[in-house]
């Protein structure tokens, strides 16, 4: 594999913002997950809806939209991008572990991987804050980018074997 520049550092090795002004303006989607592992009881209990705190599912849907919309505001060098779909969804994998899934989409200069990721981090966490009363031993693992398309890097897809 052939050695790219970074783009994030200038001639002089400093951290900068890359210049995406003549980059066109594609469709672009991202697909990222987080799991969170607990208490049988604990998985039962955000989905049953038993939590004090309340409609966790909702609550952590909701924090991971708004957490895609402020990236540019937590990940230093991201750009602000006016995101056109952001959905999060949470299900249970298994009696133990929750599957956060988060999809970012636009029409833009560069790229959703980073707004899906905050999606499904903060989301994740959020069920963790929600829960934690009853399970502070919950792990949250496995973030990671599942798909993108669009843009000058074309499209990518995780192998479903790979689950590192």
């Amino acid at each position: 594999m052939a050695e790219q520049p970074l783009t994030h550092l200038n001639a002089r090795g400093e951290a900068q913002m890359v210049d995406i002004a003549a980059k066109p303006a594609t469709a672009r989607r991202a697909l990222a997950s987080a799991s969170l592992v607990a208490q049988p009881e604990t998985v039962a209990a955000i989905f049953g809806g038993e939590l004090k705190k309340g409609d966790a599912l909702a609550v952590a849907r909701i924090a991971g939209i708004m957490a895609a919309k402020k990236t540019s505001d937590l990940i230093p060098l991201c750009h602000p991008i006016p995101l056109t779909r952001v959905n999060v969804a949470i299900t249970r994998a298994d009696a133990e572990t929750i599957r956060v899934e988060a999809i970012a989409e636009t029409t833009g200069q560069t790229g959703v991987e980073m707004e899906a990721l905050t999606a499904a981090s903060v989301a994740a966490l959020t069920l963790y804050d929600m829960a934690k009363a009853i399970d502070r031993a919950m792990t949250i693992s496995a973030i990671r980018l599942e798909e993108k398309t669009g843009g000058k890097s074309g499209s990518y897809k995780r192998d479903q074997h790979d689950q590192s």
